[in-house]
Parts: structure tokens; sequence; C-alpha cells
């Protein structure tokens, strides 16, 4: 669930970027376009430029390995490994949100539970240029998630790993965190999860969940004059 894309750049102090005519969802699945918010150095610049963008929930599948689905999340506890290392280390961004939904109970009955804190919520994401099948470029996306706390533990085992407003710009920062010695670059990624680790620490302590209507899992099914429903999930 995110915002309308004006409250974003108004809440991150960016640029508009490419958002283009996105509007806010009540439930956004895997490959769908959501606004992400990154930095980047333009050539020549003294400062970053930080915009909010459009990017897909999808990242590329690793060279020669059979397609299983999207991938839509980075562990936190692999960050600093072989296929994320390159995004984590250079591309990293924010995806704002209102909250999440998480499921349990058996298959054709679950219940949704809405996952949210007071306000906007700051995942922490990796982000990428790919190119598609027809050789254009896009950027994509990935959601960090880590051990779930408080209670989103409650409902499900991981969560995402959401940021305090205070470490957005350490987060955020384009300038790359491998340096020419490795030992340094290890401590630099270290430094980088152990922030990201008690920021979400905090953020999970704030959280709550509830129970929502099982429409939530299905965008179309949802009528925006559904009061009950919108009173529901909408924060």
């Amino acid at each position: 669930m995110n915002e309308d894309v004006d409250d974003l750049i108004r809440d991150f102090v960016a640029a508009g970027g490419r958002a283009g005519d996105w509007r806010p969802s009540y439930s956004i699945a895997p490959t769908d376009p959501a606004p992400i918010v990154r930095e980047w150095q333009p050539e020549g610049a003294e400062h970053p430029t930080r915009e909010v963008t459009l990017a897909t929930w999808d990242w590329p599948q690793p060279a020669g390995a059979p397609r299983r689905g999207p991938i839509i999340n980075a562990r936190l506890e692999k960050l600093d490994q072989r296929f994320w290392v390159g995004a984590f280390s250079n591309a990293r961004c924010i995806v704002p949100m209102l909250g999440y939904y998480e499921w349990t109970g058996e298959k054709g009955a679950k219940q949704p539970h809405f996952i949210h804190g007071d306000g906007l919520l700051a995942a922490a994401g990796v982000s990428w240029a790919s190119k598609d099948a027809d050789g254009e470029w896009s950027r994509v996306f990935a959601v960090i998630t880590r051990e779930a706390r408080d209670a989103s533990g409650e409902v499900h085992d991981r969560m995402p790993a959401f940021l305090e407003t205070d470490t957005w710009a350490t987060w955020l920062n384009p300038q790359s965190i491998t340096a020419a010695n490795p030992t340094e670059s290890a401590a630099n990624r270290t430094a980088m999860i152990e922030l990201l680790d008690k920021t979400s620490t905090a953020v999970a302590a704030t959280m709550r969940t509830h129970p929502v209507d099982r429409r939530v899992n299905s965008v179309r099914a949802i009528d925006p004059q559904d009061a009950s429903l919108v009173a529901a999930i909408d924060v």
C-alpha cells in the first residue's frame, strides 16, 4: 500500500522522477509497478539527486537458473553474499508503504492481516536497471526482509526491514560501500547490515496487526465505495 506520488515526493523531499500516472493501490502484487525512492549522482554535480521513480517489483533471475516465479525479496542475512552484494553495495532504495499483508490459515480459507504503524513506513530495498526480453531497459526492485519482530512475528516469521527517518540518508547514499581493500569492503557491508537490523527492530516495536477483509487479495474485487473495507485497510 502506497501514498499518492505527490505525497511521497513531499515526505521524502525528492524530485518527481518518472513515476508517471501511478496511483495509490490497496494491494501491490509481485511484478506490479510501484514508486521507490532512490538517490543517484549526476555527472559533475556536487550533491546526489533523490527522486521518487517507478520500478517493477521483480528481480532478474540468476543466469542459467530455471524461472520459478518472480524474485521479490532479498534476505537481510544474505545481502553481503554473491547474488545480492552488487545491488546492496551500490543501489539501495526505499519502498514507501502504509503497511503490508500477511495471511494465516489453511488454503482456501486464509485470513489476511494488515500490519502497519502510525503512518508512512520506509521499507529498505535494492534496485537495479534491468534489460527485458525485448532489450528495453527498466528499473526493478526487491524488498529486504528479516526475521519478524513484535506484531509482525505474531502472523509470519519474516517481515520487511524498515528504516527510521534518521537512517534514510545513510541507506540511500549512492556512494559505493565497496572499497579497494576487501577487508574495508566487508566492514562497510557489516556496518550497513547492523544499522538495518537495529533500525528495523526499532520500527517493528511500533507496529500492530489486525484482520481485514479477504477481498484485499484481489484489487479488482475492491469497491472504493465499500466503507467497511476501506476503513479496515486505509490508515
